[in-house]
């Protein structure tokens, strides 16, 4: 992608035309937002398959493998695709990692629906189709547009979560954004926002139904899984890298948590990438 933004509206044909298609999970070097206003979609990311119907709006952060099979619904399929360098929104990207880092797909309640999202992406799309785009305006949109989205997203996590809850899982997923690659306690989290362990954990708990390690092993594993399928680092040199001091607890960790080993979870991903 050349441009740091493109942006396309994804309707009937373009559905039918994906449907009869061989569309296999895939990884890119943009980040993605997709707003779907019509029908539904397959999405398989993180190593899982989850049917959204729309509206609902998903976030594939660059180098995510992922596949999106889109689903008529009532003959009708419309989708707002905004593709986007991570530089060309240094200042907020952060926040849709740490945002969206264990779920990729928010389901928007029709309660809640507005034009907003459609409206401003459509004013992107004029403006980046104009002879001479000010990527300035664009940018701003753009925002604009990750502004709503983080909200919802907030909206929906604390919904039976305090103010002062929310705030700190979202400080504690930033700093676990910056460290999950090193060998840390959970102490080391809970020095970092100033509390001990075990508040940490009731946090992490009443937000996530999981624990501090617990989320530090998903994020690890989905780490482990993106570099299995879309490089040829070799297992211990992955294992060294997610900050574990043994290949064989990486490997025992990993068959736990997936089902697998290391090696038949990077051969099964490479005959589906390949197929």
């Amino acid at each position: 992608m050349d441009q740091p933004v493109k942006i396309f509206r994804f309707g009937i044909k373009d559905a039918q035309k994906v449907a009869s298609s061989i569309h296999q999970p895939h990884t890119h070097d943009f980040e993605e937002i997709l707003i779907g206003m019509d029908g539904s979609i397959e999405h398989f990311i993180d190593f899982e398959t989850t049917i959204i119907p729309a509206p609902y709006v998903c976030f594939v952060s660059k180098r995510k493998i992922h596949r999106v099979k889109p689903i008529l619904k009532d003959g009708k399929c419309d989708v707002w695709v905004i593709r986007f360098h991570s530089e060309f929104a240094a200042e907020i990207i952060f926040q849709l990692y740490s945002a969206f880092h264990n779920n990729a797909n928010i389901f928007w309640p029709v309660e809640r629906l507005t034009g907003r999202l459609p409206v401003l992406t459509e004013m992107m799309y004029n403006e980046l189709t104009q002879p001479s785009p000010d990527f300035s305006i664009i940018r701003h949109l753009l925002n604009a547009v990750i502004s709503i989205v983080l909200s919802e997203k907030q909206q929906q996590q604390s919904a039976d979560v305090s103010t002062n809850q929310n705030e700190t899982f979202t400080n504690f997923l930033s700093i676990l954004e910056e460290n999950f690659r090193r060998p840390l306690s959970v102490g080391f989290y809970a020095e970092k926002l100033f509390m001990s362990t075990r508040n940490l954990n009731l946090i992490c708990q009443n937000i996530l139904q999981q624990s501090v390690s617990e989320i530090i092993e998903t994020r690890k594993l989905i780490e482990a899984k993106n570099l299995l399928a879309s490089t040829d680092k070799t297992v211990a040199e992955i294992a060294y890298e997610l900050g574990y001091n043994e290949n064989s607890y990486f490997s025992n960790v990993f068959k736990k948590k997936s089902g697998q080993t290391p090696g038949e979870f990077r051969d099964e991903m490479k005959t589906m990438l390949t197929s």
